[in-house]
This record gives C-alpha cells, structure tokens and sequence, in this order.
C-alpha cells in the first residue's frame, strides 16, 4: 500500500504541474456503511447519512483528479444478524468517519474537456460518461459502544487487551491509517458551469478494527483489573455467558479480514476556470 500511494502522489504532482485545464467544486451528499466482523457482506446495511466537499481537476475529456473531504457515521449489530453465532456474540459499535482522499478518474466517454465548454451536438465529446476511479485516502475513526445508555469509546478500554500489561503482544490500534478508494458513477453535464454525478466507492483499509473486533476473547478479569469494570464488561457481551464458561482464547473476531467502509451519493459541482482556460477563452495575454 505505501508504494501504491507513493505512486499516485508522483503522478498527481506531475499532472497537476503539466494539465492546462478547468477545475470543479461542490458538494456531496449521500450515506456511508461498513463491512467487517459485524457485517459481513450485505451492503448498505445499516447505512447512515453522509457528506462533505469534492474539487475536480479535469485533465482532459478521459481523465481528471479528484480530491475529497467526506464525513460519515458507521455501525453495525450482532442482534440484527441472521448468523446465530453472531447474535450470540452479541457485539455492537458505532464510528464516525473522517475521509480526506484523491483518486484519479476515467470517463469511458470524452467528457468536460479542459477548455470547460459544454458538449455540443456532432461534436466529439457527451453530456454523460461512466466513469471509475482509485486514489489514497487518509481517515480517521473512533469506535464507540453503549453501556447502560451511555457510549463509551473503545480504543482506550483495550477490549481484546490491547494495551495491557496482561497481553504485551496486543499494542493499541490506531485511530487514523490510510485507506483505498475504488469505486465507479456516471457524470451529467447540466450546463457550461454545472456538472451532477452519482458514484458509489468502497474504501480498502489496513486496519481491522474500525469495529474495535479482530482476534480472540481476552480474559474479562484482567481487563477489568487494568481498565475498569465497563471495559471488562465490553470485552465479552455474549448472550450464553452464565458466570461457570468462559469464552477466553476463542474466536471474537477475524484478524485475517480488513475492514471496509463505503460513500454512495450524489455530487453538483461548479466549475471554476483557471487562468489558462480565461486566456483560451477570451484571448488574454498577461
């Protein structure tokens, strides 16, 4: 992944020194959802409001760069799950998202060159095009679940023994890594100055714990003894525990899954035109 993104900054650099063309801004409205441990594979379960800001560096009619500043909440449930042994677990979370990413884009058809002017009829160029995209992405989570009526973040409570003297192997996870944003939409040029697009994109992470769930059962005890009664409480939630078995040592999450997390919504941009496109446009010379 670090080459990867050492990849896209070289080539961003470069096209944003050579492109000679028009750039976007305008909002984004939509929902975010998450996929892992709590929701394995049903997408947008549990889906909540999202939105944020895009500006969009179009490069020419195929390609343009994109960069973002979403906001988003994730959760998910056991109790909601048709998996008996996850309804057993018994495990929930909650997150806001915080996504500051840039993704190159490809529209399959010639779209919003760099001049900016809308496509006219017989002219080589649509007023739509499917398009796709990668890029990097910074994030920031906090994972957080309710005891009693009250939410309690989870990170710090080391729920699996992160951070404990109990289990030194287990380090505390970070609260913020970097993701990549894959996905695809489709652009609609409304006029000269507007464009609407609608694209949906997961996010691939390096980590597994945006639902603070990823190895085994640690010892509720310790946890307590070291983070207080709620954390040992938090630790192990199953519905089968009647004070004689223990889930110690078993299986609470799986380590050998990332996490994901998703935005599907809606953009209007406004196009903004740089200097060079105002010297193209009405013959200005500096």
């Amino acid at each position: 992944m670090r080459a990867l993104f050492s990849i896209l900054l070289f080539y961003i650099a470069a096209v944003q020194v050579t492109a000679q063309g028009v750039s976007e801004v305008g909002p984004f409205a939509g929902v975010s959802y998450y996929l892992g441990d709590l929701n394995l594979n049903k997408h947008f379960f549990f889906s909540k409001p999202a939105g944020g800001i895009v500006h969009r560096y179009i490069l020419n009619s195929h390609y343009a760069i994109k960069n973002s500043f979403l906001y988003g909440t994730l959760e998910a449930y056991d109790s909601k799950s048709n998996n008996a042994v996850q309804v057993n677990r018994n495990l929930h979370f909650r997150s806001s998202i915080i996504d500051i990413a840039t993704e190159i884009e490809f529209n399959f058809l010639p779209f919003d060159g760099p001049v900016g002017d809308r496509a006219k009829a017989g002219s080589d160029q649509y007023y739509f095009s499917p398009y796709v995209f990668i890029g990097i992405s910074l994030f920031s989570f906090n994972p957080q679940a309710n005891y009693n009526g009250t939410w309690f973040d989870l990170q710090p409570l080391g729920t699996e023994g992160q951070g404990t003297i109990a289990y030194q192997d287990r380090k505390k996870y970070s609260l913020s890594t970097i993701s990549v944003p894959i996905g695809a939409g489709i652009k609609y040029d409304i006029n000269n100055k507007m464009n609407f697009a609608f694209e949906w994109g997961i996010r691939m992470t390096n980590t597994d714990y945006i639902d603070d769930v990823s190895t085994t059962y640690a010892n509720p005890v310790a946890i307590s003894a070291e983070k207080g009664i709620i954390a040992g409480h938090l630790s192990d939630q199953s519905l089968d525990l009647d004070g004689k078995s223990s889930n110690i040592g078993r299986q609470r999450g799986n380590s050998k899954n990332n996490d994901f997390y998703a935005f599907a919504g809606v953009m209007l941009t406004f196009k903004l035109a740089t200097q060079y496109t105002k010297q193209r446009c009405y013959g200005v010379n500096n």
